[in-house]
C-alpha cells in the first residue's frame, strides 16, 4: 500500500494577505523574476491566468536539477485559498496525488500562510 497523507505548515509573511494572493491568484508570472534562483519559469497551458481550471507549467530547480511542475489551480477569493491540483511533472514520478494548498489570513501588516499538501505516493 502507497503512503498517503496531509502535511500541514504555517508560515508568518511580511506580505499582507490581499498582495500574496493577487500575485499567486492572477500574476504567477511574476514569481520567477523574485525567485530566479529555484523558479526559472511558468507557462499558461489551459485557459489563463486569472481562471480557475487553468493549467500553468513550471520550470523550476530543486537539489541543482532542473524540473517541471503541471498543474490545475482554484481559487476561493473571499476566504483567500489557493488550491492546485498536481497533473504532471517531476513531482508526479513519485507522487500519484499531490495537492498543495494555500490559506491566507491577515496578521498586522503582514498575514499567516498555512500551506496544507495532500499527498500519496506511487509506491510505498
Amino acid at each position: 500500500m502507497a503512503m498517503h497523507g496531509k502535511i500541514v505548515t504555517t508560515l508568518e509573511l511580511k506580505s499582507s494577505a490581499e498582495k500574496f494572493y493577487k500575485v499567486w491568484r492572477s500574476e504567477s508570472f511574476h514569481v520567477p523574476k523574485h525567485a530566479s534562483k529555484h523558479i526559472q519559469g511558468v507557462d499558461v497551458h489551459a485557459g489563463d491566468w486569472e481562471t480557475a481550471g487553468s493549467i500553468r507549467i513550471w520550470q523550476y530547480t530543486l537539489g541543482g536539477k532542473p524540473g517541471v511542475f503541471k498543474e490545475e489551480v482554484s481559487f476561493d477569493d473571499e476566504n483567500k485559498i489557493i488550491a492546485l491540483n498536481g497533473l504532471e511533472g517531476d513531482v508526479m514520478k513519485i507522487y500519484k496525488v499531490y495537492k498543495p494548498n494555500w490559506k491566507l489570513t491577515p496578521k498586522g501588516s503582514g498575514c499567516l500562510a498555512e500551506l496544507t499538501i495532500e499527498f500519496e505516493k506511487l509506491h510505498p
